[in-house]
């Protein structure tokens, strides 16, 4: 019996925190201001139409004093004071600003500043790999290009003519070169569909230029090439935000939370951000979803109706080991790698739960994909084309009932993946399926396994007509046999995916297990739980 295993530390791993400047020189800081007392604020004059409409639907506010601006006066003030001052927060009511010790401590005694936190974040892109391009496509790409999208079931949006029309999506990254030449997005570019860019970085709109992950993630959520789609939403619509920049490790967070106040004030439905945060600031108990100013607003734009799909990060298989942040975020739609060859977890995409506990990541797809770069084609790898092919699915999902808010499509997505209810740490509920938007059906799967106690012994059995004597296919998910035990407080101590090979197929002996603690089992689209 070949068992692939994955193990769940109960300690975490801290990382070091690495300062390189000191605070006796200029630093970047965040000001917080106490109130937004005299400002005024007309959403109808400062909101797309889209942003107006996302938020009637979803019965969302539109005069909500998080949407104020920040106070002219405040900003006067402060700006008098330090070096320079780059971006207002008006989710977080602050001003991002260079100063030194004395300046700084200044800016701290004006009656109405509340706090002051140094800005010091390193992005993390979650990429793994830049892959090579290609002038044609090679046998190898054909195959994951295809299967890239089959997996998620995308034959069945297609024939329905489900290709996210009508839905809105930000894309958050370090560029997009050639996306206003490539064939690859002529089908997007003919129809007008990339509606708002900007730079944060340069502030300016011109963004097809520098890094060519941008390019590649765009393509993983709505390219296509010579009429084979590359991501599933080819006909959405795109604001593309330049936010990660190279030698700047302090703008990064401060391009992000502009980034996503602009995709809220432009109309998006989706943010899909294949960026995160980890080492270089935080230690690993501090992903608990809340401590991030990140993580903060990305569960700030979820409250505004937009569903932020966000890649566990590539952590995996090094010391940090487990998701970033925003990944981290209640509210964010977190998304880890698989395999194609195995279909199952590769060894990069970071592990979950959060430092609280709770479950991350909630589903995943391809870690390593065939995406559109600059030159032609790549074949690449990273949870960073794990998150926009998910991206590009919510978008299709959410066509098929518009009437859904972002967080009851957030549930739906996870409900329909092909291991719900069960999951571990590293698939989530595992891969989101087109046909649960479709027919909108989820039949009760009859068991493929019983349960069956000797006494001394538990062992898990599958039934006959169930068991395929035949060697395991390849990338056919339903060969595994998923299992995991959860502790008494609904935590997950370990799990375990096996290729099943005979009806027997597990045993457990009884007298190994903890009172109180659950056996769960997932196989063939049936899972079952054994309490003892």
């Amino acid at each position: 019996m070949l068992h692939k295993r994955i193990y769940f530390p109960l300690l975490l791993l801290l990382a070091i925190l690495q300062c390189n400047q000191a605070f006796s020189q200029d630093q970047k800081y965040w000001v917080f201001f106490k109130d937004k007392s005299n400002t005024t604020f007309n959403p109808y004059e400062y909101f797309d139409s889209k942003a107006i409409e996302r938020r009637i639907d979803q019965g969302i506010p539109l005069y909500d004093s998080t949407d104020f601006p920040v106070n002219t006066g405040y900003i006067s003030s402060v700006t008098s004071l330090v070096d320079s001052v780059s971006y207002s927060s008006r989710w977080f009511n602050a001003l991002a600003v260079y100063a030194n010790n004395e300046q700084i401590y200044a800016v701290q005694q004006l009656s109405f500043v509340s706090s002051v936190e140094p800005m010091m974040l390193f992005v993390v892109p979650a990429n793994y790999d830049g892959g090579y391009d290609t002038t044609s496509i090679t046998s190898y790409q054909l195959d994951i290009l295809k299967r890239q999208t089959e997996r998620m079931g995308g034959k069945i949006f297609a024939e329905n003519n489900i290709d996210g029309k009508g839905l809105r999506i930000a894309i958050f990254d370090g560029g997009f070169p050639t996306v206003n030449t490539s064939p690859a997005f002529e089908h997007i570019r003919k129809e007008n569909r990339i509606i708002k860019t900007w730079d944060f970085a340069k502030k300016k709109e011109y963004v097809y230029s520098y890094m060519n992950h941008g390019t590649m993630v765009m393509s993983c959520i709505g390219g296509m090439i010579d009429g084979t789609k590359i991501g599933l939403a080819t006909g959405a619509e795109f604001l593309l935000a330049r936010t990660e920049v190279r030698r700047e490790p302090f703008s990064e967070e401060e391009n992000w939370l502009a980034a996503v106040e602009w995709a809220d004030k432009n109309g998006a439905n989706i943010i899909n951000s294949s960026l995160g945060y980890t080492y270089h600031r935080y230690f690993n108990d501090q992903m608990d979803g809340k401590t991030s100013l990140v993580v903060r607003a990305a569960n700030k734009a979820a409250s505004k109706g937009i569903l932020v799909v966000n890649a566990a990060g590539n952590e995996g298989d090094n010391k940090w080991k487990y998701i970033g942040t925003p990944a981290d975020g209640d509210s964010v739609l977190s998304v880890g790698g698989i395999q194609p060859e195995s279909d199952y977890h590769t060894s990069f995409s970071s592990f979950g739960p959060t430092s609280d506990k709770r479950m991350k990541p909630n589903v995943c797809s391809f870690g390593h994909v065939t995406a559109a770069g600059p030159k032609g084609l790549t074949t690449t790898q990273g949870t960073s084309f794990s998150s926009p092919l998910v991206a590009g699915f919510v978008a299709c999902a959410w066509q098929t009932n518009r009437s859904l808010k972002n967080m009851e499509l957030f549930k739906e997505i996870e409900k329909s993946a092909d291991l719900y209810p069960y999951y571990d740490y590293a698939h989530g509920y595992g891969v989101p399926q087109a046909s649960y938007f479709i027919n909108m059906e989820n039949p009760e799967t009859p068991p493929t396994f019983d349960f069956v106690n000797d006494g001394s012994s538990l062992a898990v059995v599958i039934r006959k007509e169930y068991f395929d004597s035949i060697a395991p296919r390849p990338f056919a998910s339903y060969n595994y046999l998923y299992y995991n035990f959860q502790n008494s407080k609904g935590v997950l101590d370990k799990y375990f995916v096996i290729s099943v090979s005979q009806t027997d197929v597990l045993k457990f002996i009884i007298t190994d297990i903890k009172k109180g603690e659950k056996i769960n089992v997932h196989y063939k689209k049936y899972t079952a739980t054994y309490q003892f």
